[in-house]
């Protein structure tokens, strides 16, 4: 159980105070496919960095399993996430003079204590996952030579290298036209269903959100739907609509693969 209470996060800049989150309230239960949604600024990725213990400069609490992150000194909480949680971005960040196989098994250089594997069992867990995103045959692949597709499956594998209880999604469909997008959200359906894995995802993409067993929507630092209540809503069911969710001017969701993203979202 991932649990915010009343989680605020403002940014101060040139004497200005932006209040990014308002008083967050938010429960996701093990093994939920969520999906975050909102207009660019509005809080999603400032959300999703302190559920991923990214930052702990926040107001409130943020509970995992009824351990509060913020008790946890700097080595606890990079264990922690270091062995609980695997990140996906929209961009791959994947290092172009290593192969696929070295990228992937990049995790193990920073693994501590009970996690440490030594260079073959990393190998062979590199392979065990490059399979699963059914990259078998492009360990020895240079990014480079790799489809846009094929280069986010290898993100995904690298996030899936230390077997995570959650993973955390922000545009992971964002540089990627709308067919490789639905093999990869395809992929994370079966991750979810499979393996149960908890997956967050933050995503502009209507096809994404609709996929999703649980839609949160956030508007101007506020959730305006699908916050839960102590764990009891039901995975499937199908969020309703909100007359608080009134957008300014746009869109909220673009087409798979198209459109801008805002730096502040």
């Amino acid at each position: 159980m991932i649990r915010l209470r009343g989680v605020r996060k403002r940014y101060t800049t040139k004497k200005v105070v932006n209040e990014v989150l308002r008083g967050v309230d938010l429960e996701i239960d093990p093994g939920e496919f969520v999906a975050i949604v909102g207009r660019s600024g509005s809080g999603k990725t400032t959300m999703l960095n302190i559920l991923g213990a990214l930052d702990s400069d926040y107001e409130g609490e943020v509970e995992v399993d009824g351990k509060r992150l913020r008790a946890l000194g700097d080595v606890e909480i990079s264990d922690y996430r270091n062995q609980n949680i695997g990140f996906v971005f929209q961009s791959f960040h994947l290092l172009e003079h290593m192969t696929c196989l070295e990228n992937v098994s990049l995790p193990a250089v920073f693994a501590r204590g009970r996690e440490v594997l030594d260079a073959r069992a990393a190998e062979a867990r590199a392979r065990e996952v490059l399979a699963q995103v059914e990259l078998s045959d492009k360990c020895d692949a240079m990014p480079f030579t790799l489809s846009g597709g094929q280069k986010q499956r290898v993100a995904i594998a690298r996030a899936l290298f230390n077997r995570p209880k959650l993973m955390i999604c922000d545009e992971p469909t964002g540089n990627l036209d709308s067919s490789t997008a639905h093999a990869i959200l395809d992929l994370f359906r079966k991750l979810n269903e499979e393996q149960g894995i908890t997956l967050v995802i933050v995503t502009h993409d209507a096809m994404i959100s609709q996929a999703c067993k649980r839609v949160v929507r956030i508007h101007d630092g506020s959730i305006v739907e699908g916050a839960g209540e102590f764990g009891s809503r039901s995975l499937t069911e199908t969020p309703k609509s909100s007359s608080a969710w009134q957008p300014v001017s746009g869109p909220e969701f673009v087409a798979s693969g198209q459109g801008s993203r805002g730096a502040n979202s």
